[in-house]
């Protein structure tokens, strides 16, 4: 029998139309003949719908409206379900497994994955624990460096009014810098500060997106990143590279690579490669991941590999890094989505 496939998207974040893409994406790839998909749309304002509409219409975000119906998880541990509210009836649907499609804080961020792991629910990817850690930039970069992975130098700010205190260590980290969320997605938020007057603007940009900042060295050398799926015993794909013409890949760059080019596979040695995809496993297991993640790292000059961020929940549309280093493999995206529900059965 088909294993029924809830899929969360949307959500309650400033990546909400990115998850709609992504969502989109694996529904169009996803085998029919192994999985039934079930749709449960999170609104921008956290609203959640049990939606039984067309599917194309997710993509064009007008996906809300007449075939949506209040839902909830339950959090049972007996039984795996939605309850649907069709008028004044309550509706059980059942279902075997979560995938959420959710970027950003409000489901990549192990909130949702802690509701489904404390109802019993299998959920696809990451959970609870390391997803949280993925989303915490700090804490990421703490548990990595203590399994021997270089990271960027950085100080850690807890209101714009602190920077004055620690203007002498953030100095020291000599110029640019990044000036980041802890606690941010798709570059959201991300400054690239080349001169001091701009700290004060860029310092604000990103507390607008978390309540605490972290400002960080910029680490001479490229970007490179490399897709990771499995359990106990991870299977790596390509590694890639983000060649950048200006600035850094920021949100507009990531989905519309307008002045910037990813290269799949990177343009490293087969040695450096190797060395880069050994790094990620290093990096996966560190991090407690599971099912599936990206590992982004920079290649330095010196052929130096430091630790820039973990995606737990990757993106999965049409410039999406994560399928394409799957395909340098073998594994087309069907192939990709199979597996990774599998995986979530196996867990």
């Amino acid at each position: 029998m088909k294993k029924r496939i809830l899929i969360v998207f949307g959500g309650c974040s400033t990546e909400y139309k990115v998850s709609l893409t992504s969502a989109s994406a694996v529904l169009a790839a996803l085998d029919r003949g192994r999985w039934e998909a079930l749709l449960l749309g999170i609104t921008e304002k956290g609203q959640a719908f049990y939606y039984t509409g067309k599917e194309e219409r997710i993509k064009e975000n007008s996906w809300q409206g007449e075939d949506c119906f209040p839902a909830v998880i339950s959090m049972s541990r007996d039984r795996h379900c939605l309850w649907v509210e069709r008028g004044e009836k309550l509706e059980k649907i059942s279902f075997d497994i979560v995938f959420p499609i959710l970027h950003g804080k409000n489901g990549e961020d192990g909130t949702l994955q802690g509701l489904c792991e404390m109802a019993g629910i299998p959920v696809a990817g990451c959970g609870m624990e390391s997803s949280v850690i993925g989303m915490d930039k700090v804490l990421a970069h703490t548990l990595v460096s203590l399994a021997g992975i270089r990271v960027p130098k950085s100080v850690v700010l807890e209101s714009a009014g602190e920077y004055e205190r620690e203007k002498d260590r953030i100095e020291a980290l000599g110029l640019p810098v990044f000036v980041k969320p802890v606690r941010a997605g798709s570059s959201f938020g991300i400054s690239r500060v080349t001169n001091r007057e701009d700290m004060k603007k860029a310092l604000e940009e990103a507390f607008a997106h978390d309540t605490q900042v972290v400002v960080e060295e910029a680490v001479d050398g490229f970007e490179v990143g490399c897709a990771v799926m499995g359990n106990r015993e991870p299977f790596v794909g390509r590694a890639d590279e983000i060649e950048l013409s200006q600035g850094f890949f920021d949100y507009e760059e990531k989905y519309t690579l307008k002045t910037s080019a990813i290269h799949m596979p990177a343009r490293v040695s087969p040695e450096d490669e190797e060395r880069i995809r050994k790094a990620a496993v290093t990096i996966y297991r560190a991090l407690g991941c599971r099912g599936f993640a990206r590992v982004d790292m920079f290649f330095t000059g010196e052929k130096e590999i430091v630790f820039n961020e973990v995606n737990t929940i990757p993106g999965f549309t049409a410039h999406s890094r994560f399928p394409s280093m799957m395909r340098g493999v073998g594994m087309e995206f069907p192939e990709v989505l199979d597996r990774i529900l599998e995986l979530a059965q196996e867990e």
